[in-house]
């Protein structure tokens, strides 16, 4: 007894040492009122030092696990008998409502392409952690733990932590969006902010529309609310606002879901002119828009563009959802909605009711690195780095993949279209022979077609694996086109 307990190097020795002696007594190898040997002699049993042994007795005296005689030693505490009832068995599938069933279908991460060990992967676009500004991060915790580390632990505000919110709304501000009648609420990452708002909204026609293709997760998120969607082409410069008008004029929507910068798949940004035609179009036939501000931080080349909340001056009719997930941290989980202060106050309730608060350590760490001018470094870093990644990935693409239109002005992929009646399942299960993978461009679209089309995200791929991988997809693309 006792000598097959075995140290782990995670966990402080002693709590290792409690547990152990807590499982043998769950388990009946020690009884009640058994005597437990000395410290000292334990000690040499499980051997590890004197005072980590006396650290496991006090802990487990104060759960009431042990107690001790005067002069005696220590015993094993009476504890109430487990009672087990005889088992019972449900078929939880078969309780499952109609909403879980589809979130399981729709999961990427159960469903999706599984990379072996050494697969050059393109599947991904969130940033490098290479990048992580680890030591400012580390500063920043330490100096808003050391202003109001107390208030940090408790409960927070459903709406935000407040100097967050302040800071975020000037940042709002410096991208040109008019903040008369707005508010800001802070959520968990883009996500949650999406779920809320669309939780909010009354479901008249139960439509939706948006770019087609669009953000996988949004299109999931769009179907577990119930919603019918209509995609709309992309052009070169954004939607096709000559079907989009059509579309409107035919029928109601409830609200219009918009990607207009970094667009994901595509990588399209949407032109001003056509940003001031989206907001015209969508005033006239009052159609709510969702805008996923996405990857706007991370623009390689040509001008500032302003997001559709900046387009639409003081008007309240665009919902804007901010994360710097894609340019920062997604480990730290805050995004945000900043939308007309009257939904703002339902949403606020909303949250409260389902997650109470956005992790506060999380929103004091993130704004205590704004505050601290480490943003804009950061990005000039993180800019360089991808920009040079996205340029070498679109000229390895030019120099050996077959495609018919590559597009990306920005962000972290590239999206690639082959002829029409291309298959790129077909391509897929042959690259991944080869120890390449890649996300099929079908489950972007919403209509079911896309098959001809891939991402192709760069953001975690070595250079050499990038010219590796590229030329793999190229070769078995031009086999599949023989």
């Amino acid at each position: 007894m006792y000598q097959d307990f075995k140290i782990k190097a995670d966990r402080p020795v002693y709590i290792q040492v409690k547990e152990y002696l807590k499982r043998m007594m769950l388990k009946g190898v020690l009884q009640t009122d058994q005597k437990l040997p000395s410290t000292r002699e334990l000690s040499e049993l499980m051997n590890v030092s004197r005072n980590t042994i006396i650290s496991a007795y006090i802990g487990l005296e104060e759960e009431g696990m042990i107690y001790t005689r005067k002069g005696k030693g220590s015993y094993i505490a009476k504890m109430t008998p487990r009672v087990t009832a005889s088992p019972w068995e449900l078929d939880w599938r078969q309780r499952m409502n109609s909403q879980a069933l589809l979130a399981e279908e729709m999961d990427l991460m159960k469903h999706g392409i599984r990379a072996e060990r050494g697969t050059i992967s393109f599947t991904s676009i969130a940033p490098n952690e290479k990048l992580f500004d680890l030591d400012n991060v580390k500063r920043a915790f330490l100096d808003r733990m050391a202003v109001e580390g107390e208030v940090l632990l408790n409960y927070g505000y459903a709406k935000g932590y407040k100097p967050l919110i302040d800071f975020l709304k000037q940042y709002m501000e410096q991208k040109g969006v008019d903040l008369s009648g707005k508010d800001l609420l802070i959520t968990n990452g883009f996500t949650e902010g999406l779920d809320l708002v669309l939780s909010a909204l009354t479901k008249r026609s139960g439509a939706v529309i948006c770019e087609n293709p669009t953000h996988h997760t949004a299109i999931k998120n769009l179907r577990l609310h119930g919603y019918e969607i209509t995609g709309i082409g992309m052009e070169r410069d954004g939607m096709n606002l000559e079907q989009l008008e059509r579309m409107l004029s035919r029928q109601s929507f409830d609200c219009a879901y918009l990607v207009p910068s970094y667009h994901n798949p595509t990588g399209i940004v949407t032109s001003p002119e056509k940003r001031l035609e989206l907001i015209r179009l969508m005033t006239r036939y009052q159609v709510p828009v969702i805008e996923d501000g996405f990857n706007e931080e991370l623009r390689y080349s040509g001008s500032h563009v302003s997001p559709l909340i900046a387009t639409a001056g003081q008007g309240n009719g665009v919902i804007y959802l901010g994360s710097f997930s894609k340019v920062l941290f997604p480990g730290l989980r805050v995004g945000w909605v900043l939308a007309d202060q009257k939904l703002i106050y339902y949403l606020e309730s909303l949250k409260r009711a389902r997650s109470i608060h956005t992790s506060t350590l999380d929103q004091s760490i993130l704004y205590q690195y704004l505050l601290n001018g480490n943003l804009d470094k950061y990005l000039r870093k993180a800019r360089a780095e991808y920009k040079r990644k996205y340029e070498w990935t679109k000229q390895c693409c030019e120099t050996h993949m077959p495609y018919s239109q590559l597009t990306g002005d920005g962000g972290l992929h590239l999206f690639v279209s082959f002829a029409e009646g291309f298959d790129t399942r077909r391509l897929l299960e042959l690259c991944k022979q080869r120890g390449v993978i890649f996300t099929p461009g079908d489950i972007f679209h919403t209509d079911g077609s896309g098959q001809h089309t891939m991402r192709l995200g760069f953001s975690r791929v070595s250079d050499e694996d990038i010219e590796t991988g590229i030329k793999i997809i190229g070769q078995a693309a031009k086999e599949l086109l023989a």
